[in-house]
């Protein structure tokens, strides 16, 4: 069977996953947020937040395919306007884990409120990753650059990489939030939780000025 009877090029699968494997392992707002979630509140949130990432990383992968993304290349607006947006978005999350949240000792209060965490964890980690430009900008730019004529359509070889790309990411999310929680099991104490909070604040204010930075048009 040729090389041309696959759907995608298997040629290009191997420098596919290094460049997506690369890209993931780069820090950046996903990394980092990811990170002081689950060193915070442990790895059933952390694991929450990594759906909803991914979650957001696939709505990025199917508009992408259908050529939505471009978008973000006609108009230069709409690429500031998610890049600040994204920015705005997490020293939002700073703020949030700056000022703490105050516990109770009520089991079904306590109960509903771990349901709601991880409902909140799983829409911070979808809308987050929507306002991510280092996402829209891998779709626009990188993804194409792996798609040959030869093969089957665009459409197909796009969503194929692109499901790819989702398996790499959930599976560099996942340790990262396996890292953490295993990290804060041992840091949180009743003395060290307003240390650690305050902590991941200023590391997620650091990953907002990075963003801004780093993705300048």
């Amino acid at each position: 069977m040729t090389h041309n009877a696959w759907p995608i090029d298997i040629d290009v699968l191997a420098p596919f996953l290094l460049a997506v494997a690369l890209i993931e392992l780069t820090p950046g707002p996903n990394m980092g947020w990811l990170a002081m979630l689950s060193l915070m509140r442990g790895r059933m949130a952390g694991a929450a937040a990594v759906a909803g990432v991914t979650l957001g990383l696939a709505i990025w992968m199917v508009a992408s395919a259908f050529g939505l993304t471009e978008a973000l290349v006609i108009w230069p607006w709409l690429y500031q306007l998610v890049r600040w947006s994204g920015v705005a978005f997490l020293l939002w999350l700073a703020w949030d884990a700056w000022k703490g949240s105050a516990s109770t000792a009520n089991p079904v209060a306590e109960t509903n409120a771990v349901a709601s965490g991880l409902g909140q964890a799983f829409g911070r980690g979808l809308v987050g990753n929507l306002l991510n430009p280092k996402a829209a900008v891998f779709y626009v730019a990188l993804l194409p650059t792996f798609i040959r004529p030869d093969h089957a359509s665009p459409l197909v070889q796009a969503l194929g990489l692109g499901t790819l790309h989702l398996l790499v990411a959930a599976a560099v999310h996942g340790l990262i939030v396996v890292g953490a929680a295993g990290a804060g099991a041992r840091m949180l104490t009743d003395v060290q939780a307003p240390w650690v909070r305050a902590t991941a604040a200023l590391g997620l204010l650091a990953v907002a000025l990075w963003m801004a930075w780093e993705t300048q048009a």
